[in-house]
């Protein structure tokens, strides 16, 4: 069966009574209550913990595409956070040299669409995902959020193809050491099409493409993905 680009977008969660501890690693379950609506449950995989802001998580929730950023123990709209037993199956790539030749480029990827069409996203492949060797970080053009594929997979069955790089990007390595410190951490503004701004911090930098930086806006738990060097 082919696999199908899921947009479910998952929100954020609330302070747990458990004694904080290393979670990163970890099965992860959890309700989580918007509003009036019903309360629904989830049940992830926490990937990491963020140096700049050690409160805020990424996960890998069960059939969602996209890697959540969540403040896992104060978000308010987590309830009854649990840490669970499961064992999370140690993976890894067994083929080091494809995953080399596919991660920091830019891709066209695959999709079936409705009524078993085909929808080609052009993307980057950013890096291997954390805890789940398996799986890598990738964000596309239409739609720079980040999400967690076995790309692998994909690329042996054709549904993964790099691109060639065109000769007017330079390598990522000549990039300004300097401008790129001085990014990780900053708080940034964006302005959307109607006017209204957002507000976000700078919380990781692309070993692969150090130009690339991952955003966490502050009314979102979605992950974003932008070039800022080529952008400012």
């Amino acid at each position: 069966m082919r696999k199908k680009k899921t947009f479910q977008k998952k929100q954020r969660g609330r302070p747990s009574c458990q004694p904080q501890r290393n979670i990163v690693g970890c099965r992860i379950s959890h309700g989580w209550k918007e509003g009036n609506d019903p309360i629904t449950q989830w049940k992830g995989t926490v990937l990491d913990q963020v140096p700049i802001n050690p409160s805020l998580y990424l996960v890998k929730y069960d059939g969602i595409d996209c890697v959540c950023g969540l403040e896992l123990h104060r978000e308010e709209r987590i309830l009854k956070l649990k840490i669970l037993p499961d064992k999370v199956p140690f993976s890894r790539v067994r083929n080091v040299h494809l995953a080399n030749i596919i991660t920091g480029k830019a891709v066209e990827h695959m999709f079936e669409g409705e009524h078993g069409s085909k929808d080609e996203w052009k993307g980057m492949v950013l890096a291997q995902a954390p805890i789940m060797k398996a799986w890598f970080y990738i964000t596309y053009e239409k739609d720079p959020v980040l999400y967690m594929y076995q790309l692998l997979d994909d690329y042996r069955e054709g549904d993964l193809c790099t691109m060639p790089e065109t000769s007017e990007s330079p390598p990522a390595e000549r990039e300004p050491e300097g401008i790129i410190d001085s990014l990780i951490g900053k708080h940034v503004e964006y302005t959307k099409e109607d006017g209204s701004k957002r507000t976000g911090k700078v919380i990781h930098q692309v070993k692969a493409k150090p130009s690339v930086y991952f955003i966490k806006f502050d009314d979102d738990f979605h992950i974003y993905v932008y070039d800022l060097v080529k952008k400012s």
